[in-house]
C-alpha cells in the first residue's frame, strides 16, 4: 500500500511539473511570435556612431546595436538580423511596413506615434562640430544672424533646435554623412549632433573644434511598431532594464569607446 501511494505521489509531481514546463514553454513560444513574427529577430539601427559602425578592414558591424541585439536574441533563442538606415523616416516607415521588430532611437514624442518605447537604456550628450575659422566658441555663439547651422533631418536635435534657434538658419540633411559634407564643403559653420558623432567626425577633420550645448541629454531607448502584441514591448521593458542593471549597456558603451555616453538611470 505505502508503494503504491509512493508510486502516485511521484505521478502527480511528475505530471505538475511535465505541466508547468508546458506551460513555460508555451509562454516563451507566444513571447518569440510576438517579438518576432517571422521566426527571427530584425533589429533595426541608424548607420551612426552611437549604434554601430563598420570595421574598415572586416567590413563587420559593431557597436551598441549589434552587443545589445545579439544579447536580446540569445535570450529569446531567435536568429539575430541587422536592419540598419540612414535616416529616421525610411525608420519609422519601416516599423509602419513590418520591415524590422526591435529597433535603437532616441525618445521622441512624435516617434511614439509609430513606436512603443521602452524606458532608456543609455543617455547621449550632443553638442556642435565647428568649421575651422568660424568664430564660434561657445552655444551662445551659434544663435547668431548668417551662422548655418547643419542637423539630421527629424532627429530629436532637429525638433530642439526648430525651437530654440531664433536668428541662425537650420540646415537639415538627409543622412549623417550627408550632414558632415556640408561642414566640409563650408555649406554650414556648424553640425548639431550626439557627441560620439561629433568627436568621430573631427578625428579625420584637421582644425575643427566640439563645442558643448545646453541641449538636454538624447535619452535612447528600444522599441517595437506599435500594433504589436503587447507581450513583445513587455518583454522588451523587462530586458532593458536588466541590461542596465546587470552592466550589459555599461559593457558596450565601453567597448563601442563612445565619449559623452552613460548608463541611463534604472527604473
Amino acid at each position: 500500500m505505502r508503494k503504491m501511494y509512493s508510486w502516485l505521489v511521484a505521478v502527480v509531481f511528475g505530471l505538475l511539473f511535465v505541466g508547468c514546463a508546458g506551460m513555460q514553454s508555451g509562454k516563451n513560444a507566444e513571447t518569440r511570435a510576438a517579438l518576432a513574427p517571422t521566426g527571427k529577430l530584425r533589429v533595426a539601427f541608424l548607420m551612426a556612431p552611437i549604434y554601430a559602425t563598420k570595421d574598415s578592414e572586416t567590413g563587420e558591424l559593431k557597436g551598441v546595436a549589434i552587443d545589445i541585439g545579439k544579447e536580446l536574441a540569445q535570450r529569446t533563442g531567435l536568429p539575430f538580423e541587422t536592419v540598419v538606415y540612414t535616416n529616421f523616416s525610411e525608420m519609422l516607415n519601416g516599423a509602419k511596413s513590418s520591415q524590422w521588430d526591435v529597433a535603437l532611437m532616441g525618445v521622441d514624442p512624435q516617434r511614439a506615434t509609430v513606436v512603443d518605447f521602452s524606458a532608456p537604456f543609455m543617455n547621449v550628450e550632443q553638442g556642435y562640430l565647428v568649421r575651422p575659422g568660424a568664430a564660434i566658441n561657445a552655444t551662445s555663439d551659434v544663435d547668431v544672424r548668417g551662422i548655418r547651422v547643419g542637423v539630421l533631418e527629424k532627429s530629436s536635435l532637429d525638433n530642439t533646435l526648430s525651437k530654440a534657434l531664433k536668428n541662425a538658419t537650420i540646415v537639415r540633411a538627409k543622412t549623417i554623412s550627408d550632414n558632415y559634407a556640408l561642414l566640409d564643403a563650408g555649406n554650414t559653420d556648424v553640425m548639431a549632433a550626439t557627441k560620439p558623432a561629433l568627436y568621430n567626425g573631427a578625428q579625420s577633420r584637421p582644425g575643427t573644434r566640439v563645442v558643448d550645448a545646453d541641449f538636454p541629454v538624447d535619452a535612447v531607448a528600444m522599441t517595437v511598431p506599435k500594433g504589436r502584441d503587447a507581450a513583445a514591448a513587455e518583454y522588451v521593458a523587462k530586458f532593458v532594464e536588466a541590461a542596465k542593471t546587470e552592466g550589459l549597456v555599461k559593457s558596450a558603451i565601453e567597448r563601442a569607446g563612445l565619449r559623452g555616453v552613460v548608463v541611463a538611470p534604472t527604473k
